[in-house]
């Protein structure tokens, strides 16, 4: 039996739509530029090439954003004020992220996944976070970090181990940051000391993403102190594992239902074939994957900025005073205009990055503007849209108050905004000023 015999109805009927206009929208592509070619008089004339905009989508795209939009809207809107208020998130949530395929979207078909790409999955990211930022990142992480660690980087072995049930039932987490390594993440301290043919880790890690939940934990640690950064290796640590024990949950500002925890590694024992990629070579995946983690980011940035939007401006258009609605005195639209123009500039930006991170161009650059940039957008729109609402905006009665908390986290997580500045002045120093 297949893994994607065991999936849910709605995934597996999901999924083979996707292939379908897949293939469709291949094969219109195909028809259309063939019979460019022959009419064409010069063979590499550029009029062959489709000339699309950043931020269109294509069918499935465009279902797929449809699909998680009903599903956000449904099956967890109802409890999003109660998971922030408790600060958990409910299982049957996570459930339902998984039964819709929304876990392991770049995961191949043959592991159980959705076999779509990169931009996909940002897709997804955007449209959770209109509805809960903290839902939201519970899917970035598993997508864009962890799922692609093991795709890129697993042995036969290990994904046919490790990938059906990330994309089925099993929430995994990054291992990176420590007390003492932030923003200098390699600095840390995690030791692995190599002891026969296991390894055995010591140390802690901190503001994990998703650790009351993970089974696997994706785990940094140097193998070869000697060599500083360049023994940092990724190792595959599981929750079972004796010596591992996940510390006290974190009481935060925003997206609360997502967990955040230290995580404990006293005396793990770990076999060698448990090393994700090549010894030494952690310090480099983890550069590559927050690159891609910082686009995902920035999606999430964006979905919370017109999910808080579109509540504001809702209360604008019902609300009156004077004698007629808010949104109908010029300066309140003309800054609705130009909130509404701050997340449409964030989201082609964002699209375009993805584009050209799903294609494997180079992203370091496009992937720090635009993480800082949607961060930024997000503190504006949702502080404008507490104001735009007056008082109520401040209460727990209306849902802008918790977009405006959790907008925060956007400028410190995968590289705080000065980190994102200081990396875009490093690139724009090293390509030279055109």
């Amino acid at each position: 039996m297949s893994f994607f015999s065991k999936l849910p109805l709605q995934a597996k009927s999901w999924c083979r739509a996707v292939r379908l206009l897949t293939s469709s929208r291949q094969y219109c592509q195909t028809v259309r530029l063939n019979s460019r070619a022959e009419s064409a008089a010069n063979p590499l004339d550029n009029d062959m090439l489709p000339r699309l905009p950043a931020d269109f989508l294509s069918p499935e795209e465009q279902m797929m954003k449809d699909s998680v939009m009903r599903v956000a809207t449904e099956k967890i809107q109802p409890f999003v004020a109660e998971m922030d208020e408790q600060s958990y998130m409910r299982k049957d949530v996570i459930k339902c992220l998984f039964d819709n395929g929304l876990m392991g979207i770049e995961i191949p078909e043959v592991y159980g996944g959705t076999g779509s790409k990169f931009f996909t999955a940002n897709i997804v990211i955007e449209e959770l976070a209109k509805v809960d930022a903290a839902v939201s990142v519970l899917c970035d992480v598993q997508n864009t970090l962890v799922n692609m660690l093991f795709i890129n980087l697993g042995t036969e072995e290990q994904k046919d181990n490790y990938l059906p049930r990330l994309a089925t039932d099993t929430v995994g987490c990054f291992c990176l940051s420590e007390a003492e390594s932030g923003s200098d993440a390699f600095a840390l301290r995690t030791s692995a000391v190599k002891d026969g043919t296991d390894y055995i880790i010591n140390g802690t890690k901190v503001w994990i993403t998703n650790a009351e939940h993970a089974d696997v934990f994706l785990v940094m640690a140097n193998a070869n102190a000697s060599a500083g950064y360049k023994g940092i290796t990724c190792f595959i640590v599981d929750k079972d594992m004796p010596g591992l024990t996940i510390g006290k949950k974190e009481n935060k500002l925003g997206i609360r239902a997502s967990s955040t925890c230290p995580i404990n590694f006293d005396n793990v024992r770990v076999p060698a074939s448990h090393i994700l990629g090549d010894f030494g070579k952690g310090y480099k995946y983890a550069i590559e994957m927050l690159n891609g983690g910082r686009i995902g980011i920035a999606a999430q940035m964006l979905g919370l900025a017109q999910g808080c939007f579109n509540h504001a401006v809702a209360y604008t258009q019902d609300r009156k005073q004077f004698g007629q609605r808010i949104f109908d005195f010029q300066s309140m639209q003309h800054q609705i205009s130009h909130a509404a123009t701050l997340i449409q500039m964030g989201r082609v930006f964002m699209c375009n990055a993805a584009r050209r991170h799903e294609m494997g161009l180079p992203v370091i650059k496009e992937a720090a503007m635009v993480k800082y940039f949607a961060s930024e957008v997000a503190t504006h729109v949702t502080s404008k849209s507490i104001e735009w609402m007056g008082g109520v905006g401040y209460t727990k009665d209306y849902p802008v108050e918790k977009y405006y908390r959790d907008c925060k986290v956007g400028t410190i997580y995968e590289g705080t905004s000065n980190i994102q500045l200081n990396t875009i002045a490093k690139c724009i120093e090293q390509e030279g000023l055109n």
